[in-house]
């Protein structure tokens, strides 16, 4: 049985006139009688009784029609769904990201996301960017903000999403809060607050590279911390001083000032998957995160 022609015989049943219901239907009247008497014959019954002057339901037309009804309106649905599902509207998608996407990135798109896509159901996992590329790779995440791998890992697709430099954060009292820009020789001698470096590879090196430029010592990491807040926290306290991405500007914290530095190195956060599988969520999600 064809969805067409329940749809046609709908289109009659509620006109009663072939004529009106062709010319709802945007088919030509003997097309549409033509397809009502196949439907009559893949049924074995007649549905509609007609004479010259009217079209009326007949009992087994009567007790047709509003399963007819419920079977368009579950097919309409399930296209809907579909088309929506393949549009990446809806179905689950799961984020992970690190700290510092908290302060600019995220408290800006994930409005966009409620608005553009509020029956995606959008599952958020802070996590190092080395704990994200282990969770995608076991299937545990359907796309990362992170920062870039290093080495490139085989498989893994990237798109950029911000750019920003370093700056310094120390605590309030510390001598070279009094500089109004920091450069590599100014941070001989001082001790990190830092991530280890298994955590995130690529930043934790163009930050331990940014400061052993003066001399090329390595600098003395003070206090090892994952967290970005926590590292400001522990700056704040007098553990030490750190390099940081200039987004943890935005956040307001009593005890530290933020200075920025000479030569700044430029740090990505990247938006980073696998494929296959082909995600449409994920497809509409890359298009909200990477807007210009």
């Amino acid at each position: 049985m064809e969805l067409r022609r329940l749809r046609y015989f709908v289109a009659v049943a509620e006109e009663l006139h072939f004529g009106r219901a062709a010319e709802r239907l945007g088919i030509a009247q003997p097309a549409l009688s033509q397809q009502i008497q196949r439907l009559e014959t893949d049924l074995g019954v007649r549905l509609l009784i007609r004479n010259r002057r009217r079209v009326t339901l007949s009992p087994a037309g009567n007790a047709f029609l509003p399963g007819a009804r419920e079977t368009l309106a579950h097919a309409d649905r399930a296209a809907r769904t579909a088309r929506r599902t393949a549009a990446g509207e809806l179905g689950r998608l799961v984020l992970g990201f690190v700290g510092s996407a908290t302060d600019e990135l995220l408290p800006g798109v994930l409005p966009v996301f409620r608005a553009r896509l509020p029956d995606l159901r959008l599952v958020l996992r802070e996590m190092t960017s080395a704990e994200q590329l282990a969770a995608l790779a076991r299937g545990g995440l359907d796309l990362c903000l992170m920062r870039p791998p290093s080495p490139p890992v085989p498989g893994l697709r990237t798109r950029l999403v911000t750019r920003q430099p370093l700056v310094a954060v120390l605590p309030s009292g510390h001598p070279l809060a009094d500089l109004e820009e920091i450069a590599p020789a100014d941070l001989r001698g001082e001790s990190l607050v830092l991530f280890p470096r298994e955590k995130g590879p690529w930043l934790h090196d163009v930050i331990t590279s940014y400061c052993h430029r003066a001399d090329g010592a390595r600098p003395e990491v003070a206090q090892e911390a994952v967290m970005m807040q926590t590292i400001i926290a522990l700056v704040a306290a007098g553990t030490g001083i750190s390099l940081v991405p200039a987004s943890q500007r935005s956040l307001a914290r009593p005890g530290v000032v933020f200075r920025p530095l000479t030569g700044a190195p430029v740090v990505d956060l990247v938006a980073a998957w696998s494929e296959p599988p082909y995600s449409p969520a994920r497809t509409a999600a890359l298009a909200i995160l990477c807007a210009p």
